[in-house]
């Protein structure tokens, strides 16, 4: 019993977090393998995962922060604005209809994905080259922040949204990643501390994903840092696409 969970920890963690550090989130996947091995009770899912998460999130944070060039102006204005926003604007999120904030997401990124597909086939202007905004476009970028960090605390991913709007910006799409990794770097602590308080959760699945997850967030983190950017634009318009169908999914009703 034991060291199954412990083993299955290993692996889940390594996976999830290779995925995750390519932007493509670790937690759909994460929850979708314990609840298939029923390895925790549904109740402790949401607190294992943050947990066993917490300390790869962070090592995803440094690492693309450090390899990846952006304005440190808008990096710790965006980080700061999406944190904010999940402790300020969590109360009004949770009292907005979940399913309508889920299909207005789902569709605005799948109008995104298809713009953004035009653009790469050179059918429309591309995404561009840039590592900084100017001024009033970088305030508009951390007011965009604040709201994504509010949505998150609704269940809204804030991957695919930041990058979506990094493109539709005409920035690099190696840009989002340190912004997202390091938002929610800043996000997830707090709630784990909380989990760990309230212990309502399983320990051994979570200490289990930390160690592979790191390497496995090394392993991606150089793959992401060497990818020619048409081809990292490809794999971002695939990850904003299986964000959409996730979100419409959920809405109709299906999981």
């Amino acid at each position: 019993g034991g060291f199954a969970v412990r083993a299955e920890g290993l692996a889940l963690g390594a996976v999830g977090n290779f995925f995750d550090t390519l932007g493509i989130g670790s937690f759909a996947p994460s929850t979708a393998w314990i609840k298939l091995r029923k390895l925790v009770p549904d109740s402790y899912i949401p607190a294992t995962l943050n947990v066993g998460h917490a300390l790869p999130s962070i090592a995803q944070a440094l690492i693309f922060i450090t390899l990846v060039e952006v304005d440190p102006v808008l990096l710790i204005g965006c980080i700061a604005c999406a944190v904010a926003g999940a402790l300020v604007g969590a109360p009004i999120v949770q009292r907005l209809p979940l399913q309508r904030l889920q299909a207005i997401v789902g569709i605005a990124l799948l109008i995104a994905a298809a713009l953004f597909a035009a653009g790469n086939l050179k059918l429309m202007p591309a995404g561009g080259t840039a590592t900084e905004l100017a001024p009033p476009v970088m305030v508009m970028a951390f007011v965009i922040h604040f709201i994504l960090g509010a949505l998150m605390t609704a269940g809204i991913g804030l991957y695919a949204p930041c990058m979506a709007l990094v493109f539709a910006l005409g920035m690099s799409p190696k840009v989002a990643f340190p912004i997202m990794m390091g938002s929610c770097a800043f996000l997830m602590p707090p709630a784990s501390a909380k989990f760990i308080r309230e212990g309502a959760y399983n320990r051994m699945a979570s200490l289990g994903m930390v160690g592979p997850s790191i390497v496995a967030v090394l392993i991606a983190a150089f793959i992401v840092k060497s990818m020619d950017l048409n081809v990292l634009r490809w794999v971002v318009i695939g990850v904003i696409l299986y964000t959409s169908a996730i979100m419409l999914r959920t809405v109709n009703g299906e999981q």
